[in-house]
């Protein structure tokens, strides 16, 4: 079993200061504010890794936590798990991201990220003064499609879209 250093430079292990090696699935729902049915979900999809005590209980390195912890950031900012799953598989399936490993990976994401907000942006910018659908305001609406016209262009919302589109 992996010995988990404070620093590498004390050597001292958060062993020898008391805390388990290993989390029960339990403890890293609590620690990382994950419910636990959400850490089974993630090791389902092989995010994250156990290991089964004699008992048949889960059992989690403490590395698990900062796995779950740049799981959900990623998630946050509106990565997709398969996305999510394909960085991590960058990085060995025991070893926490680091600091380093994060700016690597969040890099490959960020034009992603641009294209997402610049969408969003322009959507905020267009239902400025949308009231929704049934529209009280349809002789000033830009989403007004008389005679369906963008209907000729395929589906999707043409007028709202930034950035290139999946054909599939």
């Amino acid at each position: 079993m992996k010995r988990t250093t404070c620093t590498p430079d004390e050597g001292i292990t958060l062993e020898d200061l008391g805390f388990p090696a290993q989390l029960s699935v339990g403890e890293v729902a609590r620690r990382s504010g994950v419910p636990v049915s959400t850490l089974h979900f993630y090791e389902s999809r092989g995010l994250i890794h156990s290991h089964r005590t004699g008992g048949n209980q889960r059992r989690y390195a403490r590395d698990v936590l900062r796995r779950v912890s740049f799981i959900r950031v990623a998630q946050r900012v509106g990565i997709s798990l398969a996305d999510i799953q394909a960085a991590l598989s960058t990085l060995p399936a025991t070893a926490a991201p680091t600091r380093a490993d994060w700016e690597r990976l969040s890099s490959t994401w960020r034009a992603e990220l641009d294209e997402r907000m610049a969408q969003l942006k322009r959507l905020r910018d267009t239902l400025d003064d949308c009231i929704g659908c049934g529209c009280l305001s349809i002789d000033r609406c830009r989403l007004r499609n008389p005679l369906d016209r963008l209907g000729e262009q395929g589906a999707g919302p043409h007028r709202l879209w930034v950035g290139p589109r999946d054909e599939g």
